[in-house]
């Protein structure tokens, strides 16, 4: 998103050219994925860690290695959530008031990514905590970058906030204009940020909320409700039962946490990956495409997200098993 772009026109009013990037949980954000996300040609990065301390065979940064790495033409330390991929074992990051601190005594801004995104604790709704953007400037950050969409539920665009300061010299930059959102993405972005307002009503209000916070009872009684009409749907295919299953968030931030959910798992009579792949092939190529996963020799529907019941089943009779 254009967010995580912003940032680098700082650079261009201050007459400064390299950024320092922290990966969470790596050493450092590579210069080929940077020069990837980066359109705008003129802009050099530079990886910030040029050395770490090492723990056994594992590089820990360390902030001094930050601090060795800023000289006079660093415009920003950037730290980069990570997204759709977790790094575990014995890994360390530079905390973000250590970074905020080394920025200020340097006298240049210190950024921070937060990938998804959200509004809200969504420890408050049973799941992950994810840092928002209030809690990313509490630790110190001039500028805070998230997307629109994903998890806080609006459309695809990227959102910056920051101290007065650094917003004003983005938006005076004449590239803003360039990454600007279009009428339509601010009509519906606005819409959705109206909603946060009303805290008590917004798991209600933003679908994807809802879906994440439904009630595993809930999503049982969906699976009590259309099961019979889909074992009708696959007889002779196939036999139909409830299953307990774990709905993936994903959403860049989320990519590996899962939640408990419900759904239906149907097990062909022929045991043969071919009757899988016919049912997966069968569910998509319906008039509102169906889409499950293959699992333990089954197609399993997790129906966390299923709100039109009657809209699924009406279109069941169209299921063509015959391939």
């Amino acid at each position: 998103h254009t967010a995580n772009l912003y940032p680098t026109l700082l650079l261009n009013a201050g007459g400064r050219r390299t950024i320092g990037w922290a990966r969470s949980g790596r050493p450092g954000y590579s210069y080929q994925e940077v020069r990837k996300a980066l359109v705008t040609s003129y802009v050099r990065i530079a990886c910030c860690v040029r050395s770490a301390a090492w723990s056994g065979a594992l590089q820990t940064p360390l902030v001094g290695a930050f601090a060795g790495a800023v000289g006079p033409d660093t415009g920003m330390i950037m730290k980069v959530h990570t997204s759709n991929y977790v790094v575990e074992g014995f890994t360390a990051e530079v905390p973000e008031p250590e970074l905020a601190k080394l920025c200020r005594d340097n006298n240049i801004p210190f950024a921070i990514d937060l990938g998804s995104g959200t509004l809200t604790d969504l420890a408050q709704f049973g799941l992950p905590h994810e840092p928002t953007p209030m809690e990313a400037m509490k630790l110190g950050a001039d500028v805070v970058t998230f997307s629109g969409d994903k998890l806080l539920g609006g459309p695809q665009a990227g959102i910056i906030v920051g101290t007065k300061e650094y917003i004003a010299r983005i938006k005076k930059n004449p590239m803003k204009r360039a990454l600007r959102c279009d009428k339509m993405t601010i009509a519906a972005l606005s819409a959705v940020l109206r909603l946060y307002a009303d805290p008590d009503r917004l798991v209600d209000r933003v679908p994807t909320l809802r879906l994440l916070a439904r009630p595993v009872d809930t999503i049982r009684g969906v699976a009590e409700r259309v099961g019979p009409a889909l074992a009708a749907a696959v007889d002779g295919f196939g036999s139909v039962t409830d299953t307990a299953c774990e709905s993936q968030i994903g959403s860049g931030a989320l990519p590996t946490r899962r939640i408990p959910s419900a759904g239906l798992a149907i097990t062909p009579n022929a045991k043969s990956g071919t009757a899988l792949n016919t049912l997966a092939d069968a569910f998509r190529a319906l008039p509102v495409p169906v889409i499950g996963r293959i699992q333990d020799d089954t197609f399993i529907l997790d129906l966390r997200c299923l709100e039109d019941e009657d809209g699924f089943t009406a279109q069941l009779p169209a299921l063509d098993l015959s391939r």
